[in-house]
């Protein structure tokens, strides 16, 4: 299993990445974990525009769905002459609703589903592929999901946005990589079901013994050195900070 960060900024983009999206490659199967702003652009570095054969939405923020409207568009509208076929797009209740009011003066209001076939999330486990996925609740101020990807033995887990929560420690026990979202500091913001810190990031990794920790969705105006010494602090495993263009392969 081959895991490569397109964008891994938390909210906006920075000046070195656009926002959360996550390639996942396996047997020549390609999923695709969020597209939020600028990663449309920035997956054209490492595949095709049509070598997708999923995408998973984590949940419904711009940050983590809206460039869904520029993939739209490529697949709809394609250079050749004819549309892309239907890819499986899953999400939480309401996705497609979500995409055609964002994109706005669409053909019609069923133009998005003739290249995406889309899926509602709900917790439990589904084949995708070579893989299988896992996909529970997690804390967040909308519907958001974190999932547990799996292949031959490796597992990568991918918290979405989340508060601290069960489902999310649960998800990571035993994996081989969690990659986590880090966007607050501790001792600084303190928001119920929202975000986690470095710190917390770092308590889940070490509950569910994982075997490596990756910090992302880190704000631009977030210090990303002082998350990762946080998580240090209490994840005796190694960890690091996601950055645009990494490569992961377990």
């Amino acid at each position: 299993m081959k895991l490569t960060v397109v964008g891994c900024s938390g909210s906006f983009p920075s000046t070195e990445s656009a926002c959360s999206s996550y390639l996942v490659e396996a047997e020549g199967f390609r999923i695709l974990l969020d597209m939020g702003n600028g990663a449309l652009g920035e997956l054209q570095r490492h595949i095709g525009l049509y070598d997708l054969d999923a995408v998973l939405l984590s949940h419904l923020h711009p940050d983590h769905c809206i460039d869904m409207c520029g993939y739209f568009v490529a697949r709809y509208y394609r250079h050749d002459g004819g549309r892309a076929h239907a890819i499986p797009v899953y999400g939480p209740e309401g996705t497609e609703r979500r995409l055609v009011t964002a994109y706005g003066d669409v053909p019609d209001e069923a133009c998005m589903s003739e290249v995406f076939d889309f899926r509602t999330l709900t917790p439990g486990g589904f084949a995708l592929g070579p893989f299988t996925i896992r996909a529970d609740r997690v804390r967040h101020p909308v519907e958001a999901y974190a999932f547990r990807v799996e292949h031959e033995g490796s597992s990568l887990v991918y918290s979405g946005d989340t508060g601290p929560c069960e489902a999310l420690r649960k998800l990571s026990e035993g994996a081989d990589l969690l990659l986590c979202e880090a966007s607050f500091t501790h001792g600084k913001e303190d928001i119920p079901d929202l975000h986690l810190t470095g710190l917390q990031a770092g308590e889940t990794a070490a509950a569910g013994g994982v075997g490596r920790l990756v910090l992302t969705h880190i704000p631009p105006w977030t210090d990303p050195l002082t998350n990762l010494r946080d998580a240090r602090s209490v994840y005796e495993g190694p960890a690091e900070l996601a950055h645009a263009g990494a490569v992961y392969e377990f």
